[in-house]
């Protein structure tokens, strides 16, 4: 199952500089990235190319980092993907706890990332409907 990075910052100028400098020293590509404003903190949560050495290399150098396990779901991108999915969920009663989507190629296919109660059941039941839940290998080498 993929990972996403998640780091505690400060909410203040040069802090997110910070975490991507560190990421760049350890020749780690930033695949998708979110940022929840909190007032005075945030949570940036991020897909990486190597996620337990971005885990690593950023305690290291002292942020609050967690490894969080995130499913990735290859959709359509076309009106109604990503709620073909959501309907599936829905009827199972799995709670979408945090997500985040991206387009991979325009008109073709996206990513839809999410965190739920149960991230193996959820992978099962949507694998049983035909979509492609991302292995960590294929999510962390897009692009």
């Amino acid at each position: 199952m993929a990972e996403q990075v998640s780091v505690f910052v400060d909410n203040r100028p040069g802090r997110l500089n910070a975490i991507t400098g560190v990421l760049r020293d350890r020749g780690i590509d930033i695949r998708a990235m979110t940022i929840a404003d909190h007032r005075d903190y945030g949570v940036a949560k991020l897909l990486v190319s190597d996620p337990r050495l971005a885990h690593r290399a950023l305690a290291e150098q002292g942020f609050a980092a967690a490894l969080k396990p995130v499913l990735a779901i290859a959709i359509e991108d076309r009106p109604g993907g990503l709620h073909e999915l959501l309907e599936i969920l829905a009827e199972r009663s799995i709670n979408v706890l945090d997500a985040y989507g991206f387009v991979v190629v325009p008109g073709q296919w996206a990513v839809w990332c999410m965190e739920v109660d149960d991230p193996a059941e959820a992978a099962r039941l949507l694998a049983a409907h035909g979509l492609h839940v991302l292995a960590d290998s294929e999510l962390y080498q897009l692009f």
